[in-house]
């Protein structure tokens, strides 16, 4: 049993004294790479959140300054439709696909900073009972207030999915394609990191390719204090980097179009 299912199994059937997980911060790296018609790549230093939400439901936020007022922060109405509880969104959404998914809820995410954030991608990763990872909700958001969520069954940690684009999020692609999906959680001389990455083939192939990775740690005041420091106006500067490589795009003549109505289904399978 790997270390996330043993932690799991002690959530579910160990003894109450068992500590239950606790929420992590990442620190790490955005890569975006365009491969065509012009080629362009960045990189930027990054923080995020990782959340075990069902052990923070039953056992309180700790460290977390959760759905209030903080320097770092993370708000359940920032993510699904809004609500006051975004696991139990979630676990609506996945009993409208015929899933379940009982075992712990991972969401990596990015966290409200001095109160303001933008997410363009959040990664839920659901377990079932038996620690097994059961699916992959990706949870993505464009700069104009849109969101919509792709749902990737039957995952396996180091194995490509793959899902039809069905929504808007830069004007310098289409809205047709595929994206491909590959996912890593692991453990080496005592810390653990994670790696999300995806990479999107238009019509006429592979486009982009892009990832999120990081070195995870506990979330406590040291943590939280770090990431500040390090990244004051963070989530600030996602939304002014989008910009900033939309404008080098646009010198770049890259084509630019039109965004398109929003898909009528919040949902891709």
């Amino acid at each position: 049993m790997n270390g996330r299912a043993a932690q799991l199994a002690a959530l579910l059937d160990a003894p109450t004294d068992v500590p239950p997980a606790q929420a992590l911060i990442g620190f790490g790296q955005v890569r975006h790479q365009r491969l065509r018609p012009a080629g362009h790549a960045f990189a930027y230093p990054t923080a995020f959140l990782m959340l075990p939400l069902r052990s923070l439901r039953a056992h309180g936020s700790g460290a977390l300054a959760r759905n209030r007022a903080a320097m770092l922060s993370f708000h359940d109405r920032d993510h699904g439709q809004g609500g006051d509880d975004c696991l139990a969104w979630l676990d609506e959404l996945l009993a409208s696909q015929g899933l379940s998914a009982p075992g712990e809820v991972w969401l990596h995410t990015y966290p409200r900073m001095f109160g303001y954030t933008f997410k363009p991608v959040s990664f839920w990763y659901c377990h079932g009972a038996d620690g097994a990872l059961r699916a992959i909700v990706v949870e993505v958001n464009n700069t104009f207030g849109e969101r919509h969520c792709y749902l990737l069954d039957a995952p396996r940690y180091g194995h490509v999915l793959e899902a039809a684009k069905a929504f808007h999020v830069s004007p310098f692609c289409r809205v047709e394609g595929r994206y491909r999906f590959a996912f890593m959680r692991t453990e080496r001389d005592g810390r653990e990191r994670t790696v999300a990455r995806i990479d999107y083939d238009d019509d006429q192939g592979p486009l982009l390719k892009t990832s999120v990775a990081g070195t995870l740690e506990p979330l406590n005041r040291r943590s939280a204090r770090r990431a500040l420091i390090a990244y004051p106006a963070m989530t600030l500067a996602v939304m002014a980097r989008i910009h900033w490589q939309a404008l080098k795009l646009w010198l770049k003549r890259v084509p630019f179009f039109s965004k398109p109505q929003p898909p009528k289904q919040f949902l891709t399978r």
